[in-house]
């Protein structure tokens, strides 16, 4: 959620992100990179067997704990999305 707010975009938007559901815009990694006081190539620096980008690699600097709220923070988003969801659907039957 901090960096959410850091960067000026939704929490739910830096989840996709990290779930590999969207792909931030150039300006967006750059912000990132910024306050996470990294290169933005190091974004885009894969491993030779995985070039896939990786929390672990997005967020190197990131405290264990913050990454561990980001997570339930992520996972309680997609419960709620998905329980939103599904009452519209059933709503309509």
């Amino acid at each position: 959620m901090k960096l959410a707010e850091l960067c000026d975009t939704a929490p739910s938007y830096i989840g996709q992100i990290e779930t590999g559901r969207k792909f931030p815009s150039m300006e967006l990694i750059d912000k990132i990179a910024k306050i996470l006081r990294m290169e933005t190539y190091h974004f885009f620096k894969g491993s030779e067997e995985n070039t896939i980008i990786e929390t672990e690699n997005i967020f190197p600097r990131l405290p264990n704990s913050m990454k561990k709220q980001i997570k339930a923070r992520i996972k309680t988003q997609i419960d709620s999305s998905t329980d939103d969801i599904l009452n519209d659907i059933f709503s309509k039957y």
